[in-house]
């Protein structure tokens, strides 16, 4: 081949070269793309869980509760048992102590003594590990007697309506916490042992999200703006069923009968401009009532109707303020309670 031809064939392999170079950049290029694209999805639809999930927390508080209090049964409850001092480490030492043969070897090599005052040694280490072990459980007896002496006064104050006792039953057991983590905060007030107060501070409008996101079916996430009717009616039924969930939580834990719970929020004064805290809602709530609730059914804020209650609420413009229900104007109700 002469060195044109060579060159040529020089040229040509270049350019296969290149080809198969830009053919490999083009095969990146979309995988790129691709992993991309995969990684969008993957962000998209965690935003939009995210977004559904907290939807759900705000809306779905009314749904649990803690368990009962049987206040009865912790009155009547066993005191925990006084640990028996136990000589089991000790017995078992004895027993190697007693047993020991000492062995031809050990007699060659007189090491029989040596043994055998390493066994008595045992022996008084099982001694020392008995008593720390029994010293052990008896400090613990105490921190359980201390606190099964303390919850059965307790209970036993509860039982008799002493009104103090519910305010220590509902500080030291915090059955709002729950309520608590979505910055809302609870005062209680017992007016007699049946009858309760508890405004529910609710956080302002802005728990609910401004924004809907959705998953579209090119797998792009869609962020639009809610709607004020959305808007106002999730925000209803987080008032709402906070409000129903303060009322289960109090049921669960106390004996008393009726619970008067004022939700307080945060509304513009459209004269100054400032947001104010006005009570929101108002409810006046049974325990019987209550009961016969399907709170796994329900809307919040349609079960408002089964209780005698205040609210002013519009679609467009949300919680408008309201007067609280005083005790004074549930006599009737107490009455038909009792």
């Amino acid at each position: 081949m002469g060195w044109k031809g060579t060159l040529r064939t020089i040229a040509a392999a270049q350019r296969r070269a290149e080809r198969e170079a830009l053919r490999r950049q083009r095969q990146l290029e979309r995988q790129r793309k691709q992993i991309e694209k995969m990684q969008a999805l993957e962000q998209a639809t965690y935003e939009v869980q995210v977004y559904e999930n907290y939807i759900e927390v705000l809306t779905s508080v009314h749904k649990d509760c803690g368990a009962d209090w049987d206040w009865e049964a912790i009155q009547s409850a066993a005191p925990p048992k006084k640990p028996v001092k136990s000589e089991a480490y000790e017995r078992k030492a004895r027993d190697k102590l007693k047993a020991y043969r000492p062995s031809i070897v050990d007699k060659v090599l007189k090491r029989s003594e040596t043994k055998r005052s390493e066994l008595l040694a045992a022996v008084e280490a099982g001694k020392r590990k008995d008593k720390q072990l029994y010293q052990a459980s008896l400090k613990e007896y105490e921190r359980n007697y201390a606190d099964w002496e303390e919850t059965r006064v307790l209970a036993e104050k509860i039982l008799a309506g002493d009104k103090e006792s519910y305010i220590e039953a509902i500080t030291k057991i915090d059955p709002f916490s729950e309520i608590s983590q979505l910055e809302s905060s609870v005062e209680f007030h017992a007016i007699d042992s049946r009858v309760t107060e508890i405004t529910l501070y609710v956080n302002g409008e802005d728990v609910v999200p401004t924004e809907v996101k959705t998953f579209l079916k090119s797998g792009r996430l869609s962020i639009r703006k809610m709607p004020k009717t959305k808007f106002y009616e999730l925000y209803q039924d987080y008032a709402c069923g906070a409000v129903l969930r303060v009322a289960r939580e109090l049921f669960a834990l106390l004996p008393v009968e009726i619970a008067i719970v004022t939700a307080v929020g945060e509304l513009l004064n459209t004269k100054t401009g400032h947001l104010e805290s006005r009570p929101i809602l108002s409810v006046v709530i049974s325990r019987d009532t209550l009961d016969k609730l399907n709170f796994a059914a329900l809307d919040p804020s349609d079960a408002m109707e089964n209780f005698f209650h205040r609210m002013k609420f519009r679609k467009t413009k949300g919680f408008q303020p309201i007067e609280a229900i005083q005790p004074s104007e549930i006599e009737p109700l107490v009455n038909d309670a009792a």
